[in-house]
This record gives C-alpha cells, structure tokens and sequence, in this order.
C-alpha cells in the first residue's frame, strides 16, 4: 500500500516540473528513495532509526521482487528513459524499396555535442559545430576514424523548438539501409543510445508536447491503411470539460459522450475495415459480381453450377474505407467431399462478416432454394446470439424485360437493402455501394469526413464519464445541494482527464508507446 503515495508524489511533481519550467531535463531518478522511505510501518517509526542502514539491507529493500509492488520496473524504466539519455533511430522506412533520402534522428541533451562528433560541415573553419536551431548544413558524416560514411543535410532543431521539445539533429542521409544503418552506428559509437519502439513520442509527451490523445493519434496516423483513417486522426481532439454553467455544460458534455461512444463502432471500421460475404446458390453471379465490383478476375467464371470451392478474397474501397469481399461457395445440398466442405467455409464467411450480400438471380426470381438458403443462415445467426446486415442483390437483370412478379417483393422484409445488378455491364455497382454506405452509417459522415477515433482504453474512461454525468445530471434534476454534484463532476473529469494523460499510470504509456515503430 506505500506504493500508491510514492506514485503520487512522482507524478504531481513530474506535472508541476512540465508546467513550471517544461524546458527543463527530467529531475533524477527518485523512485529508489520513495520506495525505502515508504516501506516502513508505522510500528518502525516509533523505533530509533540507524542513520546508516548497512548496505546489505538497502539492497535488499530495493532490489527484492515483491509481488506488492508490481509494475515498478515500469516504472523505473520510465523513470530512466526520462533522465536525459540521447536517443537515436532511423526514423524512415525500411524493408522496402531503396528510398533517395533516408532520416537518422537524435533527440535529448547531448544530441549536439554527438551529432558534432560525426557530422563534418563542408566548408568548415574548424572548431566545434555551432548549429543554429532550424538552419540546415551541408557535409559528410564520418567514423572514429574519420573515414566519410556518406555525404549527408544536418538539420538541427534545438530546445524546445522541436518534435520532442529536446535537442534534435536530423541526419538527412542517402536512403539505402546500408547508408542509413552505418550513419546510425556512428550516432551509437559516439555515446547516443538506440531509441526504444515510440520513443521520441513518449518524450513528447513527458515534455509537455502533446497530450495523451495526440499521442495516440500519431499511432494511428503511421499505421493509417486508408484517407479516411488519416483523416480522422489529424481530427481535433475532444473539447475539454467546463465548470461555467455547470448545468448547460454537464448536459453538453454529456451529449458529446453519448455521441463519441456511439460513434465507437465507426473507429473499428475504420481500424479494421469491413469484411463483406457474398452468398448465394450456385451459378447466381456471385464470383462476376466480386470480379466486377474489385475490377480483377480474382475469381473463375464459367456456365458449371459450383465452379467456386474456396472462399475467394478481393480488396476494394468504399467512401475511404477498406473492404475486403468475400467471394463463397454457392450453399446447396451436396455429396461432393470438396464442395461440402467449400459450403461450409461459405456459411462460416457469413457469420464472421459485417454484411451478407445475398445473390440471386433476376432469370430464376425468387426460389424455394433461396427461401431455404435464407432461413438457413438465419437460424445460425440466432444461434449466435446476434444478426449480421443483409443487402439483396438481384443480378442477372440483363437478362430480364422486368423484375416484376418474380417474388423479391415478397421477402423484401427479411433484408436491409435490395439492389438491382448486372456483373458483366457493372450496372447496379454505384447503387450497391451507397447500400452497402447506408447499411453500417457511413452516409452519416460529416463532410469534412473527419470524427473522433475511440479505441479501447478511451471507451472505457467514456463509459465512466457518462455514468458519473448521469448521476450528476439526477443530482441536478432532484435539487440536491452542489456538494453532490462535485463528486460526480471530479469523477466525470478524472475519467476524462486520463484519455489525454492527465492522471495515467506507467503501465499504460507503456502499453501504448511499445505500438510505436522505433523512430516515432
């Protein structure tokens, strides 16, 4: 239980050190001399004390695994990282193919001296490299040796006018890995450290940079698979909370909760993007319409009932967000061993999809096999406990004078959306999409198409936030004097305030820094 004020103590002096002097290196380490200070009982305070512990005992006291003070190498490690060691990464992609200009970065108190070690100006008049914070420099960088490694654009961004609020020297070098990873080993040679996953970040973030949140979105920015990922990412964050007319702005606030948790399920669309089924009976379209839709021959086509055995896969986009199409085997009856089991990939596909787009065709109408395959994957779906969207697809209409009386209008009831197709023109396709757009809310986009992204931890502290302002809000509603009102407020804010890092424990910045690749 002592460790609970000694976290305390680090983080309110840590917050007060940002917002008195954010310039400031990191105060050293602490933790060790909260950590024996705190461990007495009060029945050894009463004792004399030995102004001189042996040493033995102070080892032991901080070295010992205690299952009680679980999470302090976190802690600790954070602590370090923060006490003003110079970090260095290769900051750009690698992996791929060779780049024209790669980026090795420095950041913290001794970037400049370690930078001057290796970085040779090219028109220089000796002496020791003076950079001027935000002017770039032309030279080469060289080994211990001296031997030129590569000729490269030093671009010095000094404190606190810089990314990690430290000093910061970028190495704009050639961008081969070969180049990039012998520039890096000299930075390392010269007393820089290799940056931990999220490293520059997270000293944004200690520093005073960014807040929590904007840190979160940088994550999602670099792993952005889609516009529309991106662009909800450099969205503006959540507006804090208010204490003017605390009445309108408690009902606000409790609005703008209500409306980012059910935004939630948009977030992991746009995450993850949607998986989309295509099932059918056989011979229907299913595969020409997945060709069609993805512009690829990504599946095989022919006259034969049952061509498709496997569960075919294509990507497309739709209103900025990934989609993968699910191209399944026609669901029938059947004593083929391969197709048997292709039917049940097919109805498995379906219950793991965010839509089932049925297929049928405009030629047939409506048949007792379509009923049949209907109901089929529907009793699976109440067997999970759940129902997945459905859009009718009527295909084949090319085929057809009228679509009249064929019996779609019948079992309209039982989807979420009817479109009428042709595969082989691509008619229907723009329709298709604006279902399938209407079906999981994407039309609701603002027009900026930008909206907060809620990953898991942020859905957690807004479930707490609106619990305390319903209660606030009763509080208010039946009169009660504002004492009570402040209790659910400070835990409404308290909730809040750690979605941005306002009160937030090691192990979540660890938890959310370790995402990061190195050089962010």
């Amino acid at each position: 239980m002592a460790m609970v004020p000694a976290r305390r103590l680090l983080t309110t002096t840590h917050r007060l050190r940002l917002r008195l002097f954010p310039s400031l290196p990191p105060p050293p380490l602490l933790f060790p001399f909260i950590l024996r200070f705190t461990h007495h009982s009060p029945a050894a305070a009463s004792k004399p004390q030995n102004l001189k512990p042996p040493v033995a005992a102070q080892t032991l006291l901080v070295l010992r695994r205690d299952e009680r003070l679980s999470g302090i190498e976190t802690v600790v490690a954070g602590e370090e990282r923060a006490k003003g060691s110079t970090i260095a990464a290769i900051v750009t992609s690698l992996g791929g193919p060779a780049a024209a200009v790669g980026i090795v970065r420095l950041s913290g108190p001794d970037a400049v001296e370690i930078a001057g070690k290796v970085f040779r100006r090219k028109k220089s008049g000796g002496g020791l490299w003076r950079p001027r914070s935000h002017v770039v420099e032309y030279g080469v960088v060289v080994d211990r040796k001296g031997c030129v490694l590569d000729e490269v654009l030093a671009l010095p961004m000094l404190a606190p006018r810089s990314y990690t609020c430290e000093d910061v020297i970028e190495l704009q070098c050639h961008g081969s890995e070969v180049c990039l990873n012998r520039v890096l080993r000299a930075c390392l040679d010269a007393g820089a450290r290799h940056a931990e996953p999220g490293e520059f970040t997270l000293r944004a973030f200690l520093n005073g940079r960014i807040d929590l949140t904007q840190a979160e979105s940088v994550g999602t920015l670099i792993t952005a698979n889609s516009m529309a990922v991106a662009d909800a990412a450099l969205a503006d964050e959540m507006p804090p909370l208010e204490l003017s007319s605390v009445k309108c702005e408690a009902n606000q606030m409790l609005d703008e909760v209500q409306m980012v948790l059910e935004n939630s399920n948009y977030d992991r669309i746009l995450q993850s993007g949607l998986q989309i089924a295509i099932v059918g009976r056989p011979n229907v379209g299913k595969s020409s319409l997945l060709n069609a839709w993805c512009k690829s021959e990504k599946a095989i086509v022919t006259d034969v009932a049952g061509t498709t055995r496997d569960v075919v896969e294509a990507s497309i986009t739709v209103k900025g967000i990934h989609v993968t199409l699910l191209d399944t085997a026609g669901i029938r009856d059947t004593e083929d061993i391969v197709e048997k089991i292709g039917v049940e990939r097919s109805k498995a596909v379906a219950l793991g999809a965010d839509i089932v787009i049925m297929t049928v065709s405009a030629l047939d109408g409506w048949t007792t096999d379509d009923s049949q395959l209907l109901k089929r994957i529907r009793s699976d779906e109440t067997s999970e406990g759940y129902s997945v969207p459905m859009i009718l697809v009527v295909n084949k209409v090319d085929c057809v004078a009228s679509t009249s009386g064929t019996g779609f209008d019948t079992c309209s009831h039982h989807f979420d959306r009817r479109v009428y197709t042709c595969a082989i023109s691509g008619q229907g396709l723009k329709d298709l999409e604006i279902a399938v757009s209407e079906t999981v809310g994407l039309n609701k986009i603002s027009a900026t198409g930008r909206r907060y992204t809620v990953n898991q931890r942020q859905c957690q502290q807004l479930i707490r936030a609106k619990e305390a302002l319903l209660r606030l809000k009763s509080s208010m509603e039946q009169d009660l004097p504002m004492d009570f009102w402040t209790i659910d407020l400070r835990e409404a804010a308290l909730a809040l305030g750690k979605i941005s890092g306002e009160d937030v424990s090691e192990e979540v910045l660890s938890n959310i820094f370790s995402k990061f690749c190195i050089g962010k």
